[in-house]
């Protein structure tokens, strides 16, 4: 008998007892580890276009991350998801919402989105531009909790800010994001972006209608906000316009009628409101979609509305192949090493900057 399984109870003097050998010990490693879980394989454009259409979340979201993406054969299937998608775009309000950092954008966006998908019973899409991602790793919707009411409505579709990239690569991919949201079926389209920097130029060249929030009583309400976003903005609202700062935000909102008032006038003939309003306490919400709702009645009756999406289109363009040339010059490696070599000689006085960048350039152009 085999003495790896002998028992002795399994002898004869213990008759009826029988005890089995049992079983070989497993293997102590998973067998099933060494393989790789299978990765969804990539949608092709046309059912990606289909979920799109047909409203479905994940389809969006997944067409949205491919647009996000730096990888050359994502790039090439989003631009064929958008071209499909493009007969389907464009009817959406679509508002730019910007203000200083702590001035309650999130609370708002939140507040407002609630509105307009009360008023309208469609659909909400949330973007967002932040030139800072790229520096800081986070995002302006990083925090999406901040949005409580919206991040759990069915209606609402919130994604961040694509952090990869220049700000003029990110404005594009929201741009672009705007597109196949609209095809999806949200007609309503918020981009948001911090008061700084130039994102608000980005922001303002894909809306419709850009909106200003502004608090009351910091004591530098109109130092406090560049000019030019004041030129830019079709509405100006104060926040927290509630309790003991109700005082403040009426003198405040005084100070940019008239500031508003040596500015020359708009390219849509619209002259921009100043409104008080609390996104905390939800006070003053609907007369801010009501000044949004005239604001659409004015521009679609004097032709302005088309006028600047054609314009916007049209810069697009201009911006993707200013875009395209800049990559491809930078991302090329010769010019990458000529590049550094010449700016060795620029910094050490051996060159001048001129003769540098001519000899790159040239460079460049004969290799093409």
């Amino acid at each position: 008998m085999d003495t790896h399984h002998h028992h002795p109870e399994n002898d004869e003097q213990y008759l009826g007892l029988s005890v089995n050998s049992g079983v070989d010990r497993p293997p102590s490693v998973n067998p099933y580890l060494s393989r790789r879980p299978r990765r969804k394989p990539v949608p092709t454009p046309g059912e990606l276009v289909e979920g799109i259409l047909k409203g479905d979340i994940t389809s969006l979201s997944r067409a949205v991350t491919l647009v996000e993406s730096l990888a050359p054969d994502h790039y090439a299937i989003a631009q064929e998801v958008i071209e499909k998608c493009l007969p389907h775009s464009g009817n959406s309000r679509r508002i730019g919402i910007t203000g200083v950092p702590g001035a309650g954008k999130s609370t708002s966006i939140d507040v407002f989105g609630l509105e307009v998908l009360r008023r309208t019973g469609g659909k909400l899409a949330v973007l967002a531009i932040d030139p800072s991602s790229e520096r800081t790793k986070g995002s302006i919707l990083g925090d999406k909790t901040r949005m409580e009411k919206l991040s759990t409505h069915p209606g609402a579709f919130i994604r961040p800010s694509p952090s990869a990239g220049s700000l003029g690569g990110v404005a594009r991919k929201t741009r672009e994001t705007i597109v196949l949201c609209e095809a999806a079926g949200y007609n309503n389209i918020f981009v948001e972006t911090v008061g700084v920097g130039q994102s608000e130029t980005a922001v303002h060249s894909m809306v419709d209608f850009f909106l200003l929030i502004q608090l009351a009583g910091t004591g530098d309400e109109l130092q406090g906000i560049k000019r030019g976003i004041m030129e830019m903005a079709d509405g100006i609202i104060i926040n927290k316009a509630d309790g003991d700062n109700i005082g403040p935000a009426q003198l405040a909102q005084a100070q940019f009628r008239s500031a508003l008032h040596l500015f020359p006038p708009t390219a849509s003939g619209w002259q921009p409101e100043v409104l008080t309003y609390s996104g905390y306490y939800e006070l003053g919400i609907t007369e801010v979609w009501d000044m949004i709702d005239r604001y659409f009645a004015f521009v679609k009756a004097n032709g302005y509305f088309e006028r600047k999406r054609q314009e916007q289109s049209r810069w697009w363009m201009y911006e993707t192949i200013d875009e395209q040339l800049r990559k491809h010059f930078y991302e090329n490696p010769d010019v990458e090493a000529l590049l550094a070599r010449n700016e060795d000689d620029v910094l050490a006085n051996r060159r001048s900057s001129f003769a540098a960048a001519s000899e790159v350039l040239n460079f460049y152009f004969k290799k093409r």
